[in-house]
């Protein structure tokens, strides 16, 4: 229901866009985060919207550098990720949430209901 798209190699400093398209109409009242996990580490929190856009949320490692978006039309949710670092080497997985909390419970994974097939990205020294 949720499909992630636009990973791949950059190096870095270079730049990426993630797209999570939702299969259904209702996704677009729902908050959405992305997260992440690289190879032997546990799934982090990278950003999360609420379903009107007015609240975001960043991991203090990708504040500055990406920006979460949503095209609520489209049923879409965009990661644009800048200024990319080799520790940024990871599956992102975009996730959905049917409930909705306060900002801060949308750094956690237990605030999503559902999770797209993740998508990689890595980024060379």
């Amino acid at each position: 229901q949720l499909q992630a798209s636009g990973g791949g190699l950059v190096q870095t400093g270079g730049s990426l866009t993630l797209s999570c398209a939702a299969s259904e109409r209702r996704f677009s009242s729902y908050a959405m985060g992305w997260f992440r996990q690289a190879p032997g580490k546990e799934r982090e929190f990278v950003t999360s919207i609420t379903w009107s856009g007015g609240v975001t949320g960043y991991a203090d490692s990708v504040k500055g550098r990406f920006t979460i978006s949503r095209d609520s039309a489209q049923n879409t949710v965009y990661l644009r990720m800048n200024s990319l670092k080799p520790e940024d080497t990871a599956v992102y997985y975009c996730a959905a949430a049917l409930k909705r909390y306060s900002g801060s419970f949308y750094s956690t994974s237990d605030a999503y209901n559902y999770w797209g097939q993740g998508t990689q990205v890595t980024v060379s020294s």
